[in-house]
């Protein structure tokens, strides 16, 4: 499980094509303190950690991802040099400064629009039918990877301000119009959804 709070950027330092396709990633973090196995969202997307090093070019780690994660989230588009936002499983005691994040992409929005807003900057999304339903003003969802707040819901568009601090030690500050994210819904907005389906499908007893 994760927050929504990325604590470091990483980079793609090399993809190698076998069964399933491998991402080497420099990161700042000191790998001596990750274990093999060990889970880390890529911007979103949850990736098991399957070897790790240190290099003329810093610490790096290596995970796989399958066709599927491939074909459903962003990380079908990833090439060197690619900035992902990172960041490292909950361990018991840290502190949850986001909301709950499972790692498991729902679907893609794009970038429709970055506007100004004072010092921030307001960024709009466009997603599918089947994602709008779950998407609420001043609910929680989360971008590539952090945890943001939705300001306003119009038809399949929602919008979401992100402070500087936040596009400053994110892969924010680099995105444009056009851009697509990994988007994953909130956990709770799910078990809502579920529930009310439940009932409808049990005639209204729960």
């Amino acid at each position: 499980m994760f927050t929504g709070i990325v604590t470091d950027i990483g980079t793609i330092a090399k993809i190698t094509q076998t069964g399933d396709t491998r991402f080497d990633v420099l990161t700042a973090y000191d790998t001596d303190t990750i274990d093999l196995g060990a889970s880390i969202a890529h911007s979103g997307v949850c990736l098991t950690v399957i070897e790790k090093g240190k290099g003329a070019d810093g610490d790096w780690f290596a995970v796989e991802a399958s066709r599927e994660t491939l074909d459903v989230t962003s990380a079908g588009t990833w090439q060197e040099g690619t900035k992902l936002n990172l960041e490292r499983a909950l361990k018991m005691g840290d502190e949850l400064g986001g909301h709950i994040v499972s790692g498991h992409v729902d679907g893609l929005a794009e970038i429709t629009a970055i506007t100004p807003e004072g010092d921030s900057q307001r960024y709009s999304f466009k997603t599918t039918p089947e994602i709008m339903p779950f998407i609420a003003p001043k609910g929680s969802v989360t971008l590539d990877g952090t945890s943001l707040t939705v300001n306003e819901v119009d038809g399949l568009t929602f919008g979401v301000n992100l402070i500087p601090h936040t596009q400053e030690v994110t892969t924010w500050g680099l995105s444009q119009v056009g851009d697509i994210v990994n988007l994953e819904i909130d956990v709770l907005a799910r078990y809502v959804a579920r529930l009310k389906q439940a009932e409808e499908e049990l005639g209204g007893t729960l």
